[in-house]
């Protein structure tokens, strides 16, 4: 029986391990590194243990620290959650040298999956179906051209390392295939310390498909049904839920089956998942195998009632599996989204800031909401962008989707650029209700699903008023002296002697400026903009406003240069323009800045050098993903703001560029 567990990781799954293992009576221990200072994980645990710097590499990546964390602490376990050391065998390897229970499979299961390549040999001696491709030794750079030829355009690349993701490249043209190999294998380095890769065909209109499974050390297997993760981008997951629709009972047999089959054959013990593609026939064939806990296991919980990290410590304490195959229950439809700190409108870029207001929807027997941070906390450049996971749980799909909607309307995140708009999109898309999604939904819909159309509505645009009005008066109120306190002069009404006390302020909305004339007093806030007016009515102590005869609650959140407000299920987010001075000069310079911040990764051409429009000149690394600035035109690079391995932030200059014949 496991006493004491240290939780080798952050963020929401370090949470999720601490609330069930005090349910158990476990005591818990979190490591933390110098920007999680005052997680929410640190708070929740007993007690923590400091690692080092902020760099996964110096913190949450060194082996010998987290070790030394379990040692020093007396902890008899750890948990490696997913991410970080999940999956390292020479982590598992350090905790049975020193007597530690590694909460996942024996050493030997994670090497044998650890390699994309000698996975693919185990599956075909284990009769799992495979997809077609090379998974040699033989890395050199032609030997896998030649093999990708072979296969036929399309190709995936992968890491054979690789997850999440990283290091993957789909190749459509022979004239491409150098170029995508190589940004592969460097993304890999970078993630994995390994560029080894492998090459498949890449199955056209596919779903993903992924089956849970669990192993006990006594010869026991299960499989707790399978999850839909077709919904995708950059390969990484999105929506996902379970059952996956139009999945029969034979058919999930069958692949439940095959994924027992490879968790059998590399004598597997605890939780993990084997990923499947499955093709329009119903044909499936093996992906890969995931040696740890998913992100997406909530949803399995919430179809079967069972708690699987309570069954992970069980197993890893000797104990036998909760339950056999036939007594496993399949309970109604359970779907989950991520929330990301990212621009989805902007190539899905990560974001970074401070989270202003974090306030996630009621939660109750069928929403649930996984998270690690809370209002305050920093999204910074050194880990995962994802802030929280969104589950619910309904009796059937149409239900289940229906409660999803209703809790991304609720969901108020204020301070950084987030995707929960664009989640919206996706699940009332008529393509997703009718459960018509293959693993390139997105790219398919793109035209519906990314860079929406935003126009304010007269609502919203009361609200604003309602929120400068409430700006304004707060901040005349802190300027008023103690003294003679009921003086005009220090009202913030915008009082004036015979004159309407009207003020006025000019917002930008997405690139479009709209301007605002309101008189506030009472309670009460008369407003017009363009072809848009009303009448406020605030009440005291609510935030609620009565507009045009409906009532709306909304909630803002103001800052210095503007604000967010939520209203009528919508997030508005604004910026004051000041007026112009003429204090701004016109010599800006030309040239491309930083996204985000980042690591800058290379530079790929010198300074002095003609371009082409969209060649790369630089790759930068952010959030674990590598992303690639292009020549906006054909020019000239003149002169560069950074170097390899430097640390920037993001909006700052990198490259001075001049437009011009290449």
């Amino acid at each position: 029986m496991i006493r004491k567990l240290l939780i080798a990781n952050r963020g929401e799954i370090a949470c999720r391990v601490i609330r069930t293992a005090r349910s158990m009576g476990v005591n818990t221990v979190a490591v933390y590194s110098d920007a999680d200072a005052n997680a929410l994980h640190v708070q929740m645990a007993d007690e923590a243990v400091h690692l080092g710097p902020a760099p996964a590499r110096e913190s949450y990546l060194d082996i010998e620290k987290v070790i030394g964390a379990a040692q020093k602490t007396g902890a008899d376990a750890i948990h490696p959650g997913y991410g970080f050391l999940s999956e390292n065998a020479d982590f598992c390897r350090a905790c049975e040298a020193a007597g530690i229970i590694f909460v996942g499979p024996p050493t030997g299961a994670i090497e044998a999956m650890g390699s994309k390549s000698a996975a693919k040999r185990i599956m075909e001696e284990a009769k799992v179906p495979l997809v077609p491709g090379y998974h040699g030794a033989n890395q050199d750079p032609g030997v896998i051209e030649g093999h990708a030829e072979r296969i036929g355009y399309p190709v995936l690349l992968k890491a054979a390392a690789g997850g999440g993701g990283k290091g993957m490249r789909r190749v459509d043209r022979a004239q491409d295939f150098m170029e995508a190999l190589e940004a592969a294998k460097r993304e890999a380095r970078n993630a994995f310390n390994d560029d080894i890769m492998l090459v498949e065909r890449y199955v056209l209109s596919p779903r993903h498909v992924e089956i849970q499974v669990f192993c006990d050390s006594h010869g026991n297997g299960v499989y707790l049904h399978e999850r839909d993760c077709s919904v995708q981008r950059r390969h990484q997951k999105v929506v996902e839920e379970a059952p996956a629709p139009g999945v029969s009972p034979e058919l999930r047999a069958r692949m439940g089956e095959a994924a027992l089959r490879a968790a059998k054959a590399i004598g597997y013990v605890g939780a993990g998942t084997v990923e499947f593609l499955l093709d329009s026939r119903g044909e499936f064939y093996f992906m890969e195998m995931n040696t740890r806990l998913q992100v997406e296991h909530p949803v399995t919980e919430l179809i079967t009632g069972q708690d699987l990290v309570q069954w992970q410590l069980l197993v890893a304490g000797g104990e036998e599996l909760p339950l056999q195959q036939q007594d496993i229950p399949l309970i109604g439809h359970a779907m989950e989204v991520r929330i990301y700190a990212e621009d989805p409108d902007n190539d899905f870029l990560p974001a970074t800031g401070t989270l202003l207001r974090h306030c996630p929807p009621q939660q109750d027997d069928s929403v649930r909401v996984d998270t690690g941070v809370q209002s305050g906390d920093e999204i910074s450049v050194h880990y995962d962008p994802m802030i929280s996971k969104l589950i619910v749980h309904g009796s059937n799909r149409r239900e289940a989707l229906a409660k999803l909607d209703r809790a991304l309307r609720e969901y108020q995140i204020a301070g950084l650029t987030h995707n929960i708009p664009f989640l919206r999109r996706v699940i009332n898309h008529s393509a997703f209700a009718g459960s018509a999604v293959t693993t390139h939904f997105i790219e398919e819909n793109e035209a519906a699903l990314l860079k929406a159309t935003r126009v304010l509505s007269s609502v919203q645009l009361a609200g604003i008023a309602a929120c400068l009005a409430a700006q304004r008066t707060g901040n005349c109120a802190l300027r008023a002296p103690e003294t003679d306190a009921h003086s005009p002069w220090h009202q913030g009404d915008a009082w004036r002697s015979n004159l309407m006390p009207t003020q006025q302020a000019c917002i930008d909305f997405h690139g479009e400026r709209h301007e605002i004339r309101f008189t506030a007093g009472g309670g009460q806030v008369l407003w017009h903009s363009g072809e848009h007016q009303g009448e406020i009515h605030t009440l005291a102590d609510a935030q609620v406003a009565i507009v045009d005869g409906r009532r709306v609650n909304f909630t803002p959140v103001l800052h210095t240069g503007g604000g967010t407000l939520f209203i009528d299920g919508t997030q508005v987010d604004f910026a004051i323009v000041e007026p112009d001075l003429g204090e701004s000069g016109d010599d800006a310079g030309h040239g491309l800045s930083a996204p985000m911040n980042g690591t800058i990764v290379s530079l790929l051409v010198e300074a002095g050098t003609p371009v082409e429009a969209d060649q790369p000149l630089l790759v930068m690394e952010a959030m674990k993903m590598e992303h690639t600035l292009r020549a906006p035109k054909g020019g000239t690079v003149k002169q560069y703001f950074c170097s390899a391995g430097e640390l920037v932030d993001g909006g700052s200059l990198l490259v001075d560029f001049e437009e011009g014949e290449a």
